[in-house]
C-alpha cells in the first residue's frame, strides 16, 4: 500500500511505504488466530525455505484454503485483510529450481515497484530466515517449538524462549574537504568479493556496548585507515538478509591518506564530484543500485541522481 508521496521519497524509503499493523497482541490469541486465518480475507504468502515463487511480476498471496502445509506467521492486518506467511517444506522450492527465488533475488523488482508489500515481504523472510537459521536452543541444546504466531521459539528442554534478532549495522558515507565545494570528495570501497569498478559506502556491525557513532570511526578506520570526526544520522533501512537493520551516517574524515584492509577491502578511493559523475556515466564506477541506503547515501552527497548501477 503505497502513499501518494512515496514517489517523492528515495527509494530505499519508498520500499518501507505502507507499514502493516502488527497486531502484536494478537499472536498469543488462539481463537482470535483461528478466526483470523479461516477468513476469506486471510491472505498468506508461500515460503519454501527461505524462498518465494514470484508469478508473472506479482507475489502470490493465496487464500489461507490454498496455501500448503507449514509453519504460520502472522504478519499482520490491512484494512483489506489479515496477512500471514507459511514456512512450508523446503523440497517445493527444490522441486523447481530456478522458480523460487531468496530476497536478493527479489530486490530488483521490488525497487522498482514491480512487486507490491515489500514490508511485508521483507517481515516474512526475515521471520522465515530466523526459523531457517535456528533449529536449538543457545543454551541447553534442545529442539524449539513455535509460538507467538510464529514470533517466538521456545525451548523444549529449558523453555527458554527465543525472539527474532535484528543487528544494527552502520553505513556510512564518509566525506573530506570544504563541504559543497568543488575539492569536497567522498570515500568509497570496494569489497574483494565484487568485480573491478563496483563501489559502494562503508559498512560494518555495531560491537557490544559500542555506540553507533563509535561503529563508524571504528569501521571506516579499520577499513581504510581514514581518521573520522563528526558523525550525523541519515536514516535507516530494514535490510534481512539476512537480519540487519542499516544506520545509515553522513561522516567526516579528519584524515585523508587510505591504508587498506586487505581482508576488508580490496581498494577504497576518494572522489571528487565531478570524478564520481564522469566515471558513474563512463561505466569505469558502477554504484550500488537505488534498492540501498548507499545508493542514497552517496547521491544525498552528491546533490542529485547519478547514472548506473550494479
Amino acid at each position: 500500500m503505497s502513499s501518494p508521496a512515496s514517489s517523492s521519497l528515495p527509494p530505499h524509503l519508498r520500499m518501507a511505504v505502507g507499514p502493516h499493523d502488527r497486531v502484536g497482541h494478537r499472536r498469543t490469541d488462539d481463537a482470535w488466530l483461528e478466526q483470523a486465518w479461516a477468513s476469506p480475507r486471510a491472505r498468506v504468502l508461500v515460503v519454501s525455505g527461505t524462498l518465494v515463487r514470484p508469478e508473472a511480476g506479482a507475489l502470490p498471496w493465496v487464500g489461507s484454503d490454498q496455501a500448503p502445509p507449514g509453519r504460520r506467521v502472522l504478519l499482520g492486518e490491512r484494512p483489506e485483510g489479515t496477512y500471514w506467511a507459511v514456512l512450508a517444506d523446503p523440497a517445493l522450492a527444490a522441486a523447481e529450481k530456478g522458480a523460487w527465488l531468496p530476497l536478493r533475488g527479489l530486490l530488483p523488482a521490488l525497487a522498482g515497484g514491480e512487486l507490491p508489500d515489500t514490508p511485508l515481504v521483507f517481515h516474512a523472510l526475515g521471520i522465515a530466515e530466523w526459523h531457517w537459521a535456528t533449529r536449538h536452543c543457545p543454551r541447553c541444546g534442545a529442539s524449539l517449538e513455535s509460538a507467538a504466531a510464529g514470533h517466538e521459539l521456545r525451548c523444549t528442554g529449558c523453555a527458554r524462549p527465543q525472539f527474532p534478532r535484528t543487528d544494527p549495522a552502520v553505513i556510512m558515507l564518509v566525506a573530506a574537504g570544504e563541504p559543497g565545494s568543488a575539492e569536497e570528495r567522498c570515500l568509497l570501497g570496494r569489497s574483494p568479493q565484487w568485480p573491478e569498478g563496483r563501489f559502494s559506502t562503508l559498512a560494518g556491525f555495531c560491537e557490544p556496548g559500542e555506540t553507533l557513532e563509535d561503529a563508524v570511526r571504528r569501521e571506516v578506520a579499520e577499513e581504510s585507515g581514514i581518521a573520522v570526526g563528526e558523525v550525523v544520522y541519515y536514516g535507516n533501512q530494514p535490510w534481512p538478509l539476512p537480519a540487519s537493520l542499516m544506520l545509515g551516517f553522513l561522516a567526516r574524515a579528519t584524515s585523508s591518506e587510505i591504508e587498506v584492509d586487505v581482508a576488508e577491502l580490496a581498494e577504497a578511493r576518494w572522489f571528487t564530484r565531478a570524478e564520481l559523475a564522469a566515471q558513474a556515466a563512463s561505466g569505469e564506477v558502477r554504484l550500488p543500485g537505488p534498492v540501498s541506503i548507499s545508493r542514497s547515501l552517496i547521491e544525498h552527497w552528491y546533490g542529485g541522481d547519478l547514472p548506473g548501477e550494479w
